[in-house]
């Protein structure tokens, strides 16, 4: 049976907030509806220093290239930046995907994750205790055909026990349908994991059932940011525009939460899967910002 998110169309307008005039209460019951959010102008205090740190750390990787190693996900380098095959007419073999840029690299990085108003909304969605998940990450689609990431669940990347990580994928530039905006499908929170397959971008789900028509795209502006639950349907399209576009994002979960499946390929997917009653929280605490770890057995 096809999966099929809820009706009657949801807008961009259904789920959008504003920095200067933030509810955080009606913000999460937004997001709990729809498994999705976006609010304006959230992460601009950020945005000017956080793109200094993107753009040094692309130099740095790029300048690492010809050291990068083979890898199942594409080409790392040493500073673990990850490099896909680049189409047919770049100016490369390979264009970057993801940069090694992180709290332990970015200061202006770290301080974001921090940030009084978002640890807000994401209280209030997940409760008075709350930590990090990660230790950021940062996706850079480079210009005149950057990469796209297809449709997909972030849940088929990183199962998690409870309720997994809400996450926020940041605008660093202005952002719209050439140079490669954000899609999400509202309500599909609600599906579970859905089966995934491999594709270019890797884990994905199939065009024939989740074609983009399906998917609402954000277009925004620089500080501009998109909350969606790890199992909300998203994904971008190639950036066709001269210039990059880079995002930053954050992810957050309860402090009793933990990952049970770590997967990036069907086949790495389908051995975690039979070691997952093996995960531990003890082997996965994330740095508190807000509120306090109590003790648990395990």
């Amino acid at each position: 049976m096809t999966v099929t998110a809820d009706s009657p169309a949801v807008t961009v307008q259904d789920i959008e907030f504003f920095a200067d005039d933030l509810d955080p209460q009606r913000a999460a019951a937004a997001y709990q509806k729809h498994g999705c959010l976006v609010v304006r102008g959230l992460a601009k205090p950020y945005v000017a220093d956080v793109a200094r740190d993107i753009e040094a750390t692309f130099l740095q990787s790029l300048a690492l290239l010809p050291h990068a190693k083979k890898i199942p996900e594409g080409w790392s380098t040493p500073n673990g930046a990850l490099f896909l095959p680049a189409p047919a007419h770049f100016e490369r073999d390979k264009q970057i995907m993801v940069l090694p840029i992180s709290y332990r690299t970015s200061a202006a990085f770290f301080r974001s994750a921090f940030d009084t108003r978002t640890v807000d909304i994401v209280e209030a969605i997940l409760g008075p205790n709350v930590e990090l998940f990660g230790e950021g990450q940062s996706l850079y689609k480079e210009p005149v055909g950057g990469h796209p990431k297809k449709l997909h669940q972030d849940s088929a990347y990183f199962e998690h026990k409870h309720e997994g990580p809400v996450a926020i994928l940041n605008y660093v530039v202005d952002t719209n349908l050439q140079n490669g905006a954000l899609y999400v499908v509202p309500g599909s929170h609600k599906f579970g994991t859905l089966q995934h397959i491999d594709t270019f971008s890797h884990l994905g789900l199939d065009e024939a059932e989740w074609p983009w028509e399906k998917a609402l795209p954000i277009i925004g502006e620089a500080g501009d940011s998109i909350f969606f639950h790890y199992r909300t349907i998203h994904g971008s399209q190639e950036n066709h525009s001269d210039k990059a576009r880079p995002v930053f994002i954050h992810r957050y979960r309860r402090p009793d939460d933990y990952v049970t499946v770590g997967a990036t390929t069907v086949q790495n997917r389908a051995e975690a899967e039979k070691r997952a009653a093996e995960a531990r929280k003890s082997q996965q605490q994330g740095l508190m910002v807000r509120g306090f770890r109590p003790w648990q057995p395990e």
